[in-house]
């Protein structure tokens, strides 16, 4: 590559081993995330990333510049252009070497080339490639685009696990492109017979995800994903495996936005289900709780209150439907009834669960029932049963935030209960080797205001502190980082900002990054993200495709 500088080293600017800055001419395209190279010692190279680009000129002062315009005339024209140039501010991020003193004064700056790209960054021999998207490096005829590659074992464990991506609502692409991502992982580990991954998502808004098995129709969309579809390596198909999972109704359409005629369609191919909770199963009881999620317990007053319920006190024994179970429970809201059974419980704990129960009872009836029948059938038994490269959605979009937290709650512990070993008898080599559990709207249930009390909040710990081990990765999206519990991101080994707002990139959470590419972050386009991940040695800004499946009704 040709020499577009060189560094600058000064008194009040020194070069660091961390920092360098250097010169250009001013007509020269660079922009933060650029690589460039420069010639150190001992015929090393340092590698650095362009942080931050200003224009100096040799004038005093803002009114030197108004002088020499006539005092003000913006068509006069000076005699002597000033003399100036660009000033770029960069990280270093590695030496070929492994030489780490300052680069000195006066040393040529150049271009990276496109092997001197994926060294500098880390990505010219990843372990365990996974598509993680594209970068764009410099502008004009420089232009150079390169493929990303997570290693695989620092996304979806064993090494690292866990992915957090924020960003705002419709603007930054999250769904988009953690079913990238999945897409990709599913794509390369069914090339692998000693790997094996499932995922299961949750459809959160509308008609999101239950169009993932269909192949995008739009023919200008196709032509866009296929050449870095083909560059990436990926399969210009959509997931396979799928089967969709919507709460049971009569109507079949009273819990969903799917359409009806789409929904019988694929329950008589085999391809979807309606899934019921059932009185009769201890699990479902004992799932109660997850109703309660929001709801500040510092006590564990709800827990006693279920614990009463598993052990059939009082007027709970006998009980064999959840509307004898509703009734039982009114009758715990007497003061009379609760001065014989469960009094150690107040009347005012009884009343505040009834109402609370009945609430989301009442909003979701059809879904708690007595037996199975026809297509219905139970989370946890289909979960116990999931193969390797499976997709399971699970429709939660027209429910209300209680029952949405229940069934993802119940989902949680179903995966949990299978890599634990607590199935029927399956053998441990049929089991997927990890389990991907997405979810949208994260804060919802890992939010800084949840109560420390939240059995779906405890859930989430576990999973993020334990599910590495385990086999069990998160993949959670939400609009503001900030908003969710230290303990949950903290333990997310990569994460993606997409577009944000100004206030939101003054928190904490963003302290770390340079201030131009926080700027960045509030004018990103859709199919753009930050990315960070161990593997890296950089913030990375790279690209993706949109969806190769039908994201939406034409």
């Amino acid at each position: 590559m040709d020499t577009i500088g060189k560094i600058i080293a000064t008194e009040k600017q020194p070069s660091t081993i961390e920092e360098f800055t250097f010169w250009t001419r001013k007509d020269l395209k660079l922009k933060p995330f650029d690589v460039v190279v420069v010639e150190h010692v001992e015929n090393s190279k340092t590698y650095g990333v362009v942080e931050e680009i200003s224009h100096m000129t040799d004038s005093p002062s803002a009114l030197a510049g108004y002088i020499s315009s006539d005092f003000g005339d913006v068509e006069a024209l000076a005699y002597t252009e000033r003399i100036s140039m660009n000033y770029v501010k960069c990280k270093v991020v590695g030496n070929d070497k492994n030489v780490y003193i300052p680069v000195q004064e006066g040393r040529k700056v150049f271009l990276a080339s496109r092997e001197e790209i994926m060294e500098a960054l880390g990505l010219n021999d990843v372990k365990n490639p996974l598509p993680a998207g594209y970068m764009e490096m410099y502008d004009g005829e420089n232009k150079q685009v390169l493929p990303v590659y997570f290693n695989s074992h620092f996304l979806i464990g064993p090494e690292g696990a866990h992915l957090n991506i924020s960003g705002i609502s419709g603007l930054a692409s999250k769904t988009s492109y953690a079913m990238f991502l999945m897409k990709a992982i599913q794509d390369n580990i069914s090339k692998h017979k000693d790997e094996s991954v499932a995922f299961i998502m949750m459809n959160v808004k509308g008609t999101d995800l239950l169009r993932i098995d269909q192949l995008n129709e739009r023919v200008n969309e196709l032509e866009e994903i296929k050449p870095i579809y083909e560059k990436l390596g990926m399969e210009m198909k959509p997931f396979q495996q799928v089967k969709y999972y919507y709460p049971y109704s009569k109507d079949a359409i009273s819990y969903t936005y799917e359409k009806e005629q789409v929904l019988r369609d694929r329950i008589e191919a085999g391809k979807a289900f309606q899934y019921k909770y059932l009185f009769e199963n201890d699990e479902d009881k004992e799932s109660l709780d997850l109703l309660f999620a929001n709801v500040d317990d510092p006590n564990d007053t709800i827990e006693s209150i279920i614990n009463f319920i598993i052990s059939n006190g009082g007027n709970f024994k006998g009980v064999e439907s959840w509307e004898e179970f509703k009734q039982a429970l009114y009758q715990q809201t007497q003061t009379d009834t609760a001065s014989k059974a469960g009094k150690e419980i107040s009347v005012m704990s009884w009343r505040k669960f009834y109402r609370l129960f009945n609430k989301s009872f009442q909003k979701c009836r059809q879904m708690f029932t007595e037996k199975l029948g026809g297509n219905s059938v139970r989370l946890r038994d289909e979960i116990a049963q999931i193969k390797k490269n499976d997709v399971m959605v699970v429709d939660v979009a027209k429910m209300d935030e209680e029952s949405q937290g229940f069934v993802f709650g119940d989902v949680m512990r179903a995966v949990y209960n299978l890599k634990l070993g607590d199935t029927q008898n399956r053998p441990d080599e049929d089991i997927p080797d990890r389990i991907i559990i997405f979810i949208d709207e994260l804060n919802k249930y890992a939010s800084n205001d949840v109560p420390k009390s939240s059995p779906i909040l405890r859930q989430l710990l576990d999973i993020t502190e334990r599910g590495r081990s385990l086999g069990i990765v998160l993949f959670g999206a939400e609009q503001f980082v900030s908003d969710i519990h230290k303990r949950v991101k903290g333990n997310c080994a990569t994460q993606a900002f997409g577009r944000t707002n100004a206030i939101e990139i003054t928190k904490e959470d963003f302290r770390f990054v340079p201030s131009v590419y926080k700027t960045m972050l509030t004018r990103q386009k859709q199919g753009e993200y930050i990315i960070q991940n161990p593997v890296f040695r950089s913030l990375l800004n790279i690209k993706f495709p949109k969806p190769i499946y039908k994201y939406y009704e034409s």
